[in-house]
């Protein structure tokens, strides 16, 4: 396996794993999560999808996309400002150029069997590894994210915990809440020790499009 980071324009040269990673975020948001999203057909897309994200898609030996993540600076609209404002519980969102938005975090079990440390799942790790790596690429110190808190709970398994800006509240069926996540070479080092790779495990940007 490996991470992919796809910017806007690398869009047209792998519209497979954008379809694939669209289909995905369909099963799990939608039809396992239940959770309120916009879909088309069976592809979950929102409006922060035209904004110009970079993607990060796990994809295996077989071009299969085996997880993702989306990326946005918060110096643009963000789910937290302008979706979630209530997690913020009064306080200002992050509006920084050295801050990241993530959203959309998924990773498909299916094709994701080999667990790693603590009982979480290899590919859990490579994901993680990539948005800790994803800091230096995109010029950025830390990631402000809305998640749940099962999601919070995976984060604290894997030793990456979550720093809460606010208790959680309950927005439809889930558990939600907002904070950062900040990266380290430690958190790093161990993210690699957990997903069994001894180095960088993203594949910039430039190496995609020189060999596309």
């Amino acid at each position: 396996m490996k991470v992919i980071a796809l910017s806007q324009h690398q869009f047209g040269l792998n519209l497979d794993l954008l379809a694939a990673m669209f289909r995905l975020r369909r099963r799990v948001f939608r039809d396992r999560l239940d959770w309120t999203v916009s879909v088309t057909g069976d592809l979950e897309l929102d409006v922060y999808d035209a904004l110009n994200p970079t993607y990060l898609v796990l994809v295996s030996a077989k071009r299969e996309v085996v997880g993702c993540v989306r990326l946005l600076p918060t110096t643009g609209p963000t789910m937290l400002a302008d979706t979630f404002p209530q997690l913020l519980a009064g306080l200002s969102p992050p509006r920084n150029n050295r801050i990241l938005e993530s959203s959309r975090f998924c990773v498909d079990t299916r094709l994701a069997d080999q667990l790693a440390g603590n009982g979480l799942n290899r590919a859990t790790f490579m994901l993680f590894a990539a948005m800790i790596e994803s800091l230096g690429m995109l010029d950025a110190d830390s990631i402000v994210t809305v998640t749940d808190t099962r999601m919070e709970r995976i984060l604290r398994r894997a030793g990456w915990p979550l720093e809460r800006l606010a208790p959680p509240q309950r927005i439809g069926q889930t558990m939600a809440l907002a904070g950062f996540l900040h990266g380290s070479r430690e958190t790093l080092s161990s993210m690699y020790r957990q997903a069994g790779v001894e180095g960088p495990v993203l594949s910039r940007p430039e190496a995609i499009q020189t060999a596309a």
